[in-house]
């Protein structure tokens, strides 16, 4: 008879492991936070509406979209280089692809002047682009990947991906502080107006290096910390919300996950849950700049803040979720998200007031993530052969949704042929009400339906 085996990290190897998506999380921020107010405020892709920032965005959601479910099943079926290991091999890769890429997006494309053709500069950005979506992609799934293999037990799962969300924030909070310095300076060296423009074009520049200098020191960090183990094999104990019979004796390749009702549960939620963040991120510094006429600093402060309380919300994940139980934590951050919403469409004129929204944007952004997450890897359970699959293909609808959401969002702009007109200001505002709150409420149908019928895998049904 095999004997269970429980799989833990110590402290260190946690952290080790936490800090490997470092790079991708700071890179991320700056991609969600200030990829369409660059393009639009500083470089003035705005001329033929605002069709063209929309459309880089939306080209790098696609370009993400193809690309981990690809990367995903060629980290399941390979066997990695040598003994380094194969989701380390994908996660060197990424982590190669989005050094080489990130730093020329946060900028001026080379030998461009301001009377160069908007279609030139798109030629040039879009092939950058979707190199580092691809290194996004393959570093992010591998990374994933690796937290069935590294632990066995539920509730470690939560805490190893909340220990991997605290490092999120942190590098979210990097990017905010060092932006908000870079304001600083500019504005005591320079004494420019509040507004952007393309006098900012260093500001982001230097920032996007600032980003990629931290974030390889933190890649190789994760790379000489982290062993990667070969799946075991053996019988672990897991308890529902999701069960698995037989599981030890019968693996789970990709054509089996796309018969399993449980599959498309979590992949609606996990979708809900990033066009959530995503889309709140993407849109808070529109909001701020247009609809409440704040400094451009506010621009670093404000999300800043947002994930200061993700952060601190964080280390009551593992605790609270096993007092609770998942669902209730997930609904609880989500309930923290609808007041925020209701909120933002009550007041018209925050002010200060914004950072209390800020607080409860955050705390429940982190909550109802971390959660997503951890469920994703407990529908997993012992399958890790298939593990970056499972992962590639939630990502998959996360990635096309927010790119298709975004692109709507910009065709219903009232002003398509200049930066901003007095209609951006309820235009934002309804978007970060509708955004937050109405895919919120998806996500809520979602949990629902994991509450009415409980996720389980499926062996002699459907494989």
């Amino acid at each position: 008879m095999m004997e269970n085996t429980v799989r833990t990290l110590s402290v260190p190897r946690k952290c080790s492991y936490a800090v490997g998506h470092f790079l991708n999380d700071l890179c991320a921020s700056m991609w969600f936070t200030y990829l369409l107010i660059f393009y639009h405020s500083v470089l003035g892709f705005h001329s033929h509406g605002f069709y063209d920032a929309g459309l880089l965005l939306l080209v790098g959601q696609i370009a993400d979209a193809i690309s981990t479910p690809l990367v995903g099943y060629e980290s399941d079926s390979s066997p990695g280089c040598g003994n380094y290991g194969k989701r380390k091999t994908w996660h060197l890769v990424g982590t190669l692809s989005v050094i080489l890429s990130f730093g020329f997006i946060f900028n001026q494309c080379p030998g461009c002047e301001p009377l160069t053709p908007q279609w030139a500069s798109m030629t040039f950005f879009i092939p950058v682009i979707i190199v580092f979506q691809f290194g996004w992609a393959a570093t992010q799934i591998s990374h994933l990947s690796l937290i069935p293999e590294l632990v066995s037990c539920e509730h470690a799962k939560v805490e190893i991906t909340a220990y991997r969300y605290a490092f999120t924030v942190i590098a979210n909070i990097t990017v905010y502080t060092v932006a908000y310095l870079l304001f600083h300076v500019q504005a005591i060296d320079d004494n420019n107006t509040d507004s952007l423009g393309p006098q900012d074009i260093p500001v982001f520049r230097n920032l996007s290096l600032i980003v990629l200098g931290i974030g390889t020191v933190f890649s190789i960090i994760f790379h000489l910390g982290t062993r990667e183990l070969k799946p075991a094999g053996e019988e672990e104990e897991l308890r529902p919300l999701i069960s698995h019979p037989q599981m030890s004796r019968t693996l789970l390749q990709w054509k089996c996950w796309l018969r399993q009702p449980s599959f498309y549960q979590v992949a609606l939620l996990y979708m809900s849950t990033r066009l959530t963040v995503n889309l709140s991120q993407t849109y808070i510094s529109m909001y701020l700049i247009y609809t409440l006429e704040l400094p451009k600093n506010f621009i670093a402060t404000i999300p800043l803040v947002v994930y200061l309380s993700g952060f601190l919300s964080s280390f009551i994940m593992k605790p609270l979720s096993k007092w609770i139980g998942k669902c209730l934590t997930y609904f609880m951050g989500l309930l923290l998200i609808m007041i925020f919403s209701y909120w933002v469409l009550l007041d018209d004129h925050m002010e200060e007031r914004v950072y209390g929204a800020a607080v409860l944007l955050g705390a429940g952004s982190a909550t109802i993530l971390v959660i997503s997450l951890s469920m994703t890897a407990e529908l997993i359970g012992n399958q890790t052969q298939s593990g970056a699959f499972v992962y590639g293909a939630m990502s998959f609808t996360d990635k096309v949704a927010n790119g298709i959401a975004v692109m709507i969002i910009q065709a219903l702009h009232p002003c398509q042929n200049t930066a901003c007109c007095p209609a951006c200001t309820w235009f934002y505002h309804y978007v970060m009400v509708i955004v937050t709150g109405g895919v919120a409420v998806a996500a809520a149908l979602a949990l629902c339906s994991i509450l009415i019928w409980p996720i389980h895998i499926r062996l002699r049904e459907f494989c």
